[in-house]
């Protein structure tokens, strides 16, 4: 078994989280935004045939990006909508096909805030902005006090519904992540000002979230190393949120960086070998003693490999390479296919890459992907189709509240 274990390397080691709870192995798929579901915030045969095909591809975690906990704020139309209105039962099939193969299926607790998509939504964020590409309103202190409780609904229902754990949203721009950052935070209220006050939010929003789901049930966050913008959160503020996390009863802190806003650099669509945010995650390992999951530019084997081995961090969070190779930690298993062959595109428009990367998802769930990359310009026509049809089913399934920002 020892010689075993030495030839499949760390990425095959198990990994027990403070809830208790032991993964198979070190490799997750970190949350995207699939943008499949139906229109109406439920989840489509082909969003359960993708979760499936990952979870028989080896993984030990798989998470769900951007499932929303009201419709008034999502940041796409294909979003996941889960709160007391859902039909749960749709949410309890998604949850037994993606937890196959011993995979565990989490979903990711979304409000895009200022970034919510706004042909359905009115955005809101800390503070309100009139700019070019970022237009919003200031949320009011009153919804504020409600997000922990919003939060802690769709985690209780996740666990009703058969998920195996979730992850709370506070990296990438989306609100959260507002609220962490200076730039986009000019409350002069216990929200504002200092890190110590910009965290509340955040850590309002896992105690409500912990009391919901029990002691037992994973609970990690998803958080920046920094927005990679002038004035915004830092490291030096991400480090600061890590040691508050660790004080606090999650269970994993999953790092990223960069953010979706108009112009900003943004960990999905940058150039370059990666990993992206490993030398932060070396800094926040002296921080803390909850696990670390790094998400954002692996691209082989050995560099996963790498990043468990130095102790850094302890799982490694892969999207796109996944997208390309959905059985990926079968075949690093296997000693197979090291690195996934990755498309390259000159001259892609903003948000292009994403949309082809999207569009492939949809393959994937149909079944119809092939090594054969498709055309760029194709995908980015079939994604903004789809998003208008969805977005017409969206207004009407959700009438009024989407764009009044009401509980449904």
């Amino acid at each position: 078994m020892e010689s075993l274990m030495q030839t499949r390397g760390p990425l095959f080691e198990p990994l027990q989280l403070p809830c208790g709870l032991t993964l198979n192995n070190r490799i997750a798929k970190s949350a995207m935004s699939d943008s499949l579901g139906d229109g109406t915030g439920h989840p489509t045969a082909a969003q359960m045939r993708l979760y499936q095909r990952w979870a028989a591809g080896g993984l030990s975690v798989s998470i769900i990006g951007e499932v929303q906990l009201k419709s008034g704020y999502a940041e796409n139309p294909g979003n996941l909508v889960l709160n007391e209105a859902s039909d749960l039962e749709r949410f309890r099939k998604l949850a037994r096909h993606g937890s196959e193969n011993g995979t565990r299926l989490w979903l990711q607790l979304g409000h895009a805030g200022a970034l919510a998509y706004a042909p359905t939504s009115k955005p809101k964020g800390p503070t309100a902005f009139d700019l070019q590409g970022l237009r919003c309103a200031e949320i009011t202190s009153e919804e504020i006090r409600q997000l922990p409780s919003e939060f802690s609904t769709t985690a209780r229902l996740a666990k009703q519904a058969g998920f195996g754990g979730v992850q709370i949203h506070a990296a990438h721009g989306f609100l959260l992540s507002q609220f962490l950052s200076p730039l986009f935070n000019k409350r002069t209220d216990e929200y504002g000002g200092a890190i110590g006050n910009r965290m509340r939010l955040l850590l309002d929003v896992i105690e409500a979230t912990r009391a919901a789901v029990g002691r037992t049930f994973p609970i990690a966050v998803k958080l920046n190393s920094s927005d990679e913008l002038e004035r915004g959160f830092d490291e030096e503020d991400a480090l600061k949120v890590v040691a508050a996390l660790d004080r606090s009863t999650i269970d994993l802190i999953d790092i990223s960086g960069g953010t979706y806003f108009p112009g900003a650099k943004s960990a999905s669509d940058r150039s370059g070998r990666g990993p992206y945010f490993l030398e932060f995650a070396k800094r926040a390992r002296a921080m803390t003693a909850k696990p670390l999951m790094l998400t954002g530019g692996f691209k082989t084997r050995a560099q996963a490999e790498d990043a468990v081995a130095s102790g850094a961090v302890d799982i490694v969070g892969l999207a796109r390479a996944l997208v390309l190779e959905p059985s990926l930690p079968n075949l690093w298993k296997d000693d197979q296919k090291p690195e996934p062959s990755f498309p390259r595109f000159s001259q892609a428009p903003e948000g292009g890459i994403t949309a082809w990367y999207t569009m492939r998802l949809a393959e994937i769930g149909a079944d119809k992907d092939t090594p054969v990359f498709g055309d760029l310009a194709q995908a980015i026509h079939d994604y903004a189709t789809r998003d208008t049809l969805r977005t017409k089913v969206w207004l009407s399934h959700f009438a009024g509240n989407a764009l009044g920002n009401v509980q449904i």
